[in-house]
C-alpha cells in the first residue's frame, strides 16, 4: 500500500514537471517579446535628443535597430523621416515620411516634413499640395512653410499663387502694392529677373509713394547695367524714402559707373552718416577716392572697411593699391597678399 502511495505520488510529481516544462518551451523568449510602449517613446526620445545634438547617424542608428522589431513599433517611419530630414538626407526622409502617412494619413508633422523634403531635393511641384495642406492648418503657424510654397510656386512660374502665399506669409492684402513688392523681391532672388520688374513696376502702379519699391527697381537695373533708369528710380526713392541709407549707397554707385565721382562722394558721406555700421560705403568711397587722385583719404576710408569685415578680400585688394601709389611697398605687399590669400580661401570654400 505504502508503495502504491509512493508511485502515484512520484506520478503526479513528474506530470506536474513535464507540463511545467511544457509551458516553458510554448513560452516566447523575453527577448522576443515586443517593447513596451513606454520603452518605445524612451528609445524616441534618445534617438531625438541625439539629433538635436547633431549626432543624426548616432540617431538613424538607434532607430534602425527597432525596424526588426515585431510587432513594428508605431511612428518609427515618421521618426526616422524625421531624422533622415535634420540630416538633410531628403531622399531617405521622402521615403520614410511617405511610408509614414501610409500608416497615419492624419500625421501633419509628416506633411509637413515630406512638402519641404520634396522642395529641398528638387521637387517643387510635389511639394506644392502638401504644403498648402499645411497652409490650411496652421494659416499662422510656420513662416518657413509659406515662404517655401512661395518659392515652390515661383519655380513652377505660377506668379499669382506665389503672390498670394507671400501676401499671406507678411500679413498684406493680395492684391496690394505690398504683395507686388514682396513677390517682386522673391523673384529677384530666385533669379527671375522680368517678372520681377514686371511686378516691381505693378507696385509703383498701384503705390507710386510705397517705401521701397523704387529701390528695388533701382537695385535690378543697376545689376543690369541700365544705369540712366537705375539712376532714376533711385532719385525717386529719395523723394519718397529720404533717410534711406542704402538708397544712397546705391545712387552714389551708379554715378560712379559713369564717373560722376563728385556727386558719388557726396552721397555716400551721406549713407555714411545715417548708417556707419556698413562696410560697402566704405569700400566704395575707397574706389571714389583713389579715382579722384586721393590715396590718402581713399586709404582711411579703406582701412575702416577693414577693421570692419577684415576678412573680405576687395578692401584689402584696393587697400594694397592705395599705399601703392602712397608708395608704401610693404604695406602695399602685405595688404595684397592677404587679399590673395583670402579670396583663395573664399574660392575653396564657396
Amino acid at each position: 500500500m505504502a508503495m502504491l502511495t509512493r508511485n502515484v505520488v512520484l506520478g503526479f510529481l513528474l506530470l506536474v514537471v513535464t507540463m511545467t516544462v511544457a509551458q516553458q518551451a510554448k513560452a516566447p523568449d523575453s527577448a522576443a517579446l515586443p517593447a513596451s510602449s513606454d520603452a518605445i517613446d524612451s528609445q524616441f526620445t534618445q534617438a531625438s535628443k541625439l539629433a538635436q545634438q547633431g549626432e543624426f547617424d548616432e540617431a538613424i542608428t538607434q532607430l534602425k535597430t527597432m525596424e526588426s522589431t515585431q510587432p513594428r513599433p508605431k511612428g518609427l517611419s515618421h521618426e526616422l523621416g524625421a531624422a533622415y530630414y535634420k540630416k538633410g538626407d531628403y531622399s531617405q526622409s521622402t521615403a520614410y515620411l511617405k511610408k509614414a502617412l501610409e500608416e497615419d494619413s492624419g500625421d501633419k508633422e509628416a506633411v509637413q516634413l515630406l512638402g519641404l523634403s520634396y522642395y529641398l531635393s528638387g521637387h517643387p511641384a510635389d511639394a506644392i499640395p502638401l504644403l498648402e495642406k499645411v497652409q490650411g492648418w496652421f494659416p499662422r503657424a510656420n513662416v518657413d512653410a509659406a515662404y517655401i510654397l512661395g518659392i515652390c510656386y515661383i519655380q513652377a512660374k505660377d506668379y499669382n499663387h506665389a503672390r498670394s502665399a507671400f501676401a499671406r506669409m507678411f500679413d498684406v492684402p493680395q492684391d496690394s502694392a505690398a504683395s507686388y513688392l514682396f513677390t517682386a523681391r522673391m523673384l529677384m532672388r530666385q533669379e527671375f529677373d522680368p517678372v520681377a520688374e514686371e511686378y516691381g513696376l505693378k507696385a509703383t502702379a498701384l503705390d507710386p509713394r510705397l517705401p521701397l519699391a523704387h529701390f528695388l527697381l533701382g537695385e535690378l537695373y543697376l545689376y543690369k547695367s541700365r544705369i540712366p533708369e537705375a539712376i532714376a528710380e533711385f532719385e525717386t526713392e529719395l523723394s519718397v524714402n529720404p533717410a534711406h541709407a542704402p538708397t544712397l549707397y546705391k545712387l552714389a554707385d551708379a554715378y560712379s559707373r559713369i564717373q560722376k565721382f563728385d556727386d558719388a562722394e557726396r552721397l555716400l558721406q551721406r549713407s555714411i552718416w545715417l548708417d556707419a555700421t556698413s562696410t560697402g560705403p566704405y569700400i566704395l568711397m575707397g574706389k571714389v577716392l583713389e579715382k579722384k587722385g586721393e590715396p590718402v583719404l581713399a586709404a582711411r576710408a579703406l582701412q575702416r572697411a577693414v577693421t570692419m569685415d577684415p576678412n573680405n578680400p576687395m578692401p584689402h585688394h584696393l587697400l594694397g593699391q592705395a599705399y601703392r601709389d602712397l608708395g608704401q611697398k610693404d604695406e602695399a605687399e602685405r595688404e595684397l597678399k592677404l587679399a590673395e590669400d583670402l579670396q583663395n580661401k573664399q574660392d575653396a570654400h564657396p
